[in-house]
């Protein structure tokens, strides 16, 4: 459905993949299961597909074997934080930071074990609330000296830092435009204006669709049949439409030999 309504790329959040394993976005995830979850989204698109990967896995050869197997798995590029562990949400309170040179240490092993150029490095910051705008910057830098190819200043709280962000930093940016969070919902011309190059969704979808599942649920509960609610949900004709159920007649007529 992305693909289809014309967005550039794909976004796969770090926080998403946890909550669909029913865990909160604390760590807690492996590289197998996301990088199994990540594949399965990145192969049934042309778009490229980014991903998150927390804190890299681990340490330095973590994050090394983790860039390699995402790169094998067939993503076009993921960021990576500078959170320690365990981490927290981008948008909460009270989160650890590793140093800079700890930090640069990652990202120098991320960008030696990439095999294709064209594989997208982002190094995240969450130093923001904790350090200040000064130093997050500063950092930026650092990790742009490290070897990232673009930064992602996490949780900034106003358009006036994301200003003051694009003007002293000279590698493309990334913009995350999640809802609820510590930053205001900048619209996409602002942004652009503004001179970021990337931004993400990360979660809203996942908003979307839950709020959608729970409202039903509670539906069939008070009232015994979803009849009512037929015309919120998405048609099985429209849904065969996206898995493009018909393409596989080409295969075999027994598949699709019916009406809708």
């Amino acid at each position: 459905m992305i693909e289809e309504l014309e967005y550039d790329g794909v976004y796969i959040s770090g926080g998403v993949m946890a909550n669909t394993l029913g865990l909160p976005d604390i760590g807690l995830t492996t590289l197998s299961e996301v990088g199994q979850m990540a594949q399965q989204i990145a192969k049934m698109t042309k778009l490229p597909a980014i991903m998150d990967i927390d804190t890299g896995f681990g340490e330095v050869m973590n994050v090394a074997r983790t860039i390699e197997e995402i790169e094998f798995l067939g993503l076009a590029g993921c960021h990576m934080e500078d959170q320690i562990n365990p981490k927290r949400c981008g948008h909460l309170d009270n989160k650890g930071i590793v140093t800079v040179q700890e930090m640069c240490k990652k990202i120098n092993a991320a960008v030696k074990a990439k095999k294709d150029n064209n594989f997208l490095l982002i190094a995240r910051t969450d130093a923001n609330a904790s350090e200040g705008l000064e130093k997050t910057i500063e950092r930026a830098k650092a990790y742009v000296d490290a070897g990232a190819d673009m930064i992602f200043p996490e949780a900034l709280s106003s358009e006036n830092q994301f200003e003051a962000f694009r003007s002293a930093v000279d590698v493309p940016l990334l913009a995350n435009m999640t809802e609820f969070g510590k930053s205001k919902l900048l619209n996409y011309d602002m942004l652009q204006n503004l001179g970021y190059n990337i931004v993400i969704y990360p979660v809203t979808t996942q908003r979307l669709a839950m709020q959608a599942v729970e409202g039903g649920l509670k539906h069939i509960k008070e009232h015994g049949s979803q009849e009512e609610i037929v015309d919120k949900m998405q048609t099985r004709k429209r849904l065969y439409e996206v898995v493009k159920y018909k393409d596989y007649e080409e295969f075999d007529s027994d598949v699709f030999n019916f009406k809708l």
